[in-house]
Formats: structure tokens, C-alpha cells, sequence
């Protein structure tokens, strides 16, 4: 079975109530749940299953945001058209981050980024 746009909407919600309970700052919540509604929409739409999302602070200083999924590792990031609905995501993540990336391994690829909670 293969994940739709109600999956993205369903973990946000669940990483809303997990980052709510951390008690990170409101900008950063809403920081966060961007930056996962793009890796996780990225994952859904762009790479093959399983999608995993990971979420830790550490040591209070740094708040990690990470996807995991079967899929090769994305193509690197290009300018959009400006007349395209998508294609922005990764700008959008780059531009919110203080550090992001890709990581590419056996089965998979992982894209993380990582904000200022």
C-alpha cells in the first residue's frame, strides 16, 4: 500500500503533539512541521516505500529532523520554473534549516535537517 497526501497530514499531526509535549518554541514548532510536511511529502511522492520520520533534540540545543525511505537519493536540488506549483521543497527546507542534507546507504536514503528548538 502506498502513502498518500492524508498520511502526510495524519504524521504531521502526530509530530505536532510530539514536538508540543518537547516544548519547543512556537517559531520552531511551526519550523519543524514545514520542514516534515516537505521531507515526508518528498519521501511519499518521490521515493520508494518504507517511510520512516525520526524527531530528537538533543541536548535541548538542537532539534534533528530526519526521513528515511527505500528510494534512491533525490536528485539535486534545481531552480523551479517560476510558474510551477511544486519543485520547492528542498529550497524551502534549506532556507528554515541550520543544517540539512542527505545521506544515501544500503536500501535507502535518509534527508534530515536540523533547526534551533
Amino acid at each position: 500500500m502506498s502513502a498518500d497526501a492524508k498520511d502526510v497530514s495524519r504524521i504531521r499531526r502526530v509530530a505536532k503533539e510530539f514536538l508540543t509535549d518537547l516544548r519547543v518554541s512556537p517559531t520552531a514548532l511551526d519550523d519543524a512541521l514545514l520542514i516534515i510536511s516537505e521531507l515526508v511529502t518528498n519521501a511519499v511522492l518521490h521515493a520508494l516505500p518504507p517511510a520512516a520520520l525520526r524527531v530528537r533534540c538533543i541536548q535541548q540545543q538542537l532539534l534533528r529532523i530526519e526521513v528515511t525511505d527505500g528510494g534512491p537519493r533525490p536528485n539535486p536540488t534545481s531552480k523551479p520554473d517560476q510558474h510551477e506549483e511544486h519543485g520547492r521543497g528542498m529550497l524551502i527546507v534549506a532556507a528554515m534549516a541550520v543544517r540539512y542534507g542527505t545521506i544515501a546507504h544500503a536500501g535507502g536514503a535518509t534527508c534530515w535537517a536540523e533547526l534551533n528548538p
